[in-house]
């Protein structure tokens, strides 16, 4: 069982930056053995995938629109996972999401994640 809590987003102008956290408690697995995404939905859209990062950190996974931008992290001794958003700009404007995933490799499909967060909002204005 994994909770997961995000923070961080907020209003920043374009250009800016944002970096936003994923606080995980983990019952019966440690965090660690989990593949960790971050995901992004706006009104009326599907949730997409953004970035996503293996168990030890060293394997990464980006959407395109944000290679470059965007940088995904994890501290297995803090049970938390980062997002680092460079260059923002207003089409990144959405609510962002975490998610935990038992599967070996790093999967862009939402139904591969079992556990989410809340969801934190980024707004980029122009």
């Amino acid at each position: 069982q994994v909770q997961l809590v995000e923070s961080g987003g907020g209003l920043v102008q374009a250009g800016g930056s944002l970096r936003l956290s994923c606080a995980a408690s983990v019952s019966g697995r440690t965090f660690s053995s989990y593949v960790m995404g971050w995901f992004r939905q706006t009104p009326g859209k599907e949730r997409v995938f953004v970035a996503g990062i293996n168990w030890g950190g060293a394997g990464t996974r980006y959407v395109d629109s944000v290679k470059g931008r965007f940088t995904i992290s994890r501290d297995n001794a803090k049970n938390t996972v980062y997002l680092q958003l460079n260059s923002l700009k207003p089409e990144d404007t959405a609510v962002y999401y975490c998610a935990a995933s038992s599967t070996l490799v790093i999967t862009t499909s939402t139904v591969q994640y079992a556990y989410w967060g809340q969801g934190t909002q980024v707004t980029v204005s122009s």
